[in-house]
C-alpha cells in the first residue's frame, strides 16, 4: 500500500511539475510577443512617411502626385476637400503661394506637387517653418506631364516666405 501511495505521489507530482513547466513557458512566449508586435508597429507608422492630401475630388493630378507619392514608398491617405484652398490659407500658406492640393506630413504643410525628395528633406533637416509650397500647378512636377526643368519651393512661416528649394 505505502508503494502504491509513494508512487501515486510521485506520478501527482510528476504532472504537476509538467504543467506548472507548461504553464510558465507559455506565460514567457506571451510576454514576449507584444514587443516584437509593438516594433512592427513602430515601423510600420513612420510618421516621414505617413502624408495626408486634401485635394479637389475631380482632380487628376491630385491623384497622379499621390499615387506617385505611393511609388516613393509613402502611405498616403486622400481627402476630398472643394475648399482645400481655404484650409490651405488657414494653415498659413500664402494666397499668391497656392499649390493645387494642400498635405500634411510629420508636423508640417506642404502645399502642391513637391517632389519626394524635397519632402525627405523636410521632414529630415526639420526647419523651423510651418510648411514649404509649390505654387501653381508646373508641367514638370510630379502627377503632371513633363519631367524637366527646375522648380523653386518656397518655405513659409509666420506670414514670412523665403525659397526653400531651387532645383
Amino acid at each position: 500500500m505505502k508503494k502504491t501511495f509513494a508512487f501515486a505521489s510521485l506520478a501527482a507530482l510528476a504532472v504537476a511539475g509538467a504543467v506548472s513547466f507548461t504553464t510558465l513557458s507559455a506565460a514567457q512566449g506571451t510576454e514576449e510577443q507584444p514587443a516584437v508586435a509593438s516594433a512592427e508597429t513602430s515601423i510600420a507608422v513612420d510618421p516621414s512617411k505617413e502624408i495626408t492630401i486634401w485635394r479637389d475630388p475631380g482632380c487628376g493630378c491630385c491623384d497622379a502626385y499621390a499615387d506617385y507619392l505611393e511609388g516613393e514608398g509613402y502611405q498616403v491617405t486622400r481627402i476630398d476637400d472643394r475648399d482645400f484652398a481655404k484650409t490651405s490659407v488657414s494653415v498659413g500658406v500664402p494666397e499668391e503661394g497656392l499649390g493645387c492640393h494642400l498635405a500634411q506630413i510629420d508636423g508640417y504643410y506642404v502645399s502642391g506637387l513637391v517632389p519626394a525628395e524635397i519632402l525627405e528633406r523636410l521632414v529630415t533637416e526639420r526647419p523651423d517653418i510651418d510648411g514649404i509650397t509649390l505654387p501653381g500647378m508646373p508641367q514638370n512636377a510630379p502627377g503632371m506631364a513633363g519631367k524637366s526643368g527646375t522648380l523653386k519651393t518656397y518655405a513659409f512661416d509666420d506670414g514670412e516666405v523665403s525659397v526653400y528649394s531651387n532645383e
